[in-house]
């Protein structure tokens, strides 16, 4: 596997585990979830964006490109995706500014030293380090590890953004560096969860079995999406569930849904099948967390 890309470091969140926080985002993930609002997180490899709303159509770029993969059509300048090596030369002569590449790559060290600018806000709120993605258990392990066990030792709290689909083996492997698993359920229906994220569950849902029984901390979070999962029967199972395998959590995120990230699918040349989602009404809200209270969890909210 290649060594881990970083789309975005993130300062100053509040929304990621306790205190205020630097949320990294690494590139690559093998869940292709329909609402996803990081698109450029889910392939390993680096990206153009390119925000055709704003291009002049000056031609720039097609000049610049040495494998000819611009053209321009409607005084609008294309990429052929597939012909395109990222190599970021049209970046540089866009006078208008609307080309980027998605994926930096930094050593271990480099990481940290970016991560330990904000030391003083972490110290301050009793905040730290999360790690997100796209996927974190589906990189370079030997790299994660590393990155994991400094931070580890120099102190910083450090959380796991996951899905939670990986080899038990790999999470085990960093679970002694790892504060708070902030692990996602999006359903309990195998068939529902294969057909919005492209995989089934099982292997999700037994990982949190064993992270329970590793006494690990873990938040529960769910995403909370109109006309995928916002129903009350939705939350029930995933309530039964969580009580009849007694899994220990320390808390439960309902996440509602919010669609952000659709301008990134157009800058992407992608089809962002999104639209026929919507944000749940706050009444819908919270009558799932009343749904958990009913089951005697009471340590449930709503947000980040």
């Amino acid at each position: 596997m290649k060594k881990p890309l970083v789309t975005d470091l993130q300062k100053y969140c509040i929304h990621d585990g306790t205190g205020i926080r630097t949320t990294v985002f690494f590139k690559g993930c093998p869940l292709a979830c329909t609402w996803c609002h990081n698109p450029e997180t889910q392939t390993y490899t680096k990206q153009l964006l390119v925000n055709t709303e704003k291009c002049t159509g000056c031609g720039a770029c097609i000049k610049a490109c040495p494998t000819n993969s611009v053209v321009l059509r409607n005084g609008i300048s294309e990429t052929n995706r597939s012909s395109c090596h990222t190599c970021g030369f049209c970046l540089d002569y866009c006078d208008s500014n609307i080309r980027a590449l998605t994926g930096t790559f930094y050593t271990v060290d480099e990481l940290i030293q970016e991560i330990e600018k904000d030391k003083v806000f972490y110290d301050q709120s009793d905040g730290g380090v999360t790690l997100s993605g796209g996927e974190v258990l589906a990189q370079d392990m030997d790299y994660m590890e590393e990155l994991l066990m400094k931070l580890h030792n120099k102190g910083y709290r450090v959380n796991i953004d996951t899905s939670g689909y990986a080899p038990f083996a790999v999470i085990e492997r960093i679970l002694p560096y790892v504060d708070t698993f902030l692990y996602d359920i999006k359903m309990m229906n195998p068939d529902l969860h294969k057909k919005y994220t492209g995989v089934d569950n099982e292997l999700i849902l037994k990982n949190l079995k064993q992270l329970s029984l590793k006494k690990a901390c873990v938040w529960i979070r769910i995403p909370v999406i109109v006309g995928v999962n916002a129903a009350a029967h939705h939350m029930i199972q995933i309530a039964d569930f969580l009580k009849a395998e007694q899994i220990s959590f320390k808390q439960i995120n309902l996440l509602p849904y919010h669609n952000t990230g659709r301008n990134k699918y157009n800058r992407l040349q992608l089809n962002y099948e999104g639209d026929c989602f919507n944000t749940p009404a706050q009444e819908e809200l919270e009558t799932f967390l009343a749904v958990f209270n009913k089951f005697n969890f009471t340590n449930v909210k709503i947000g980040g």
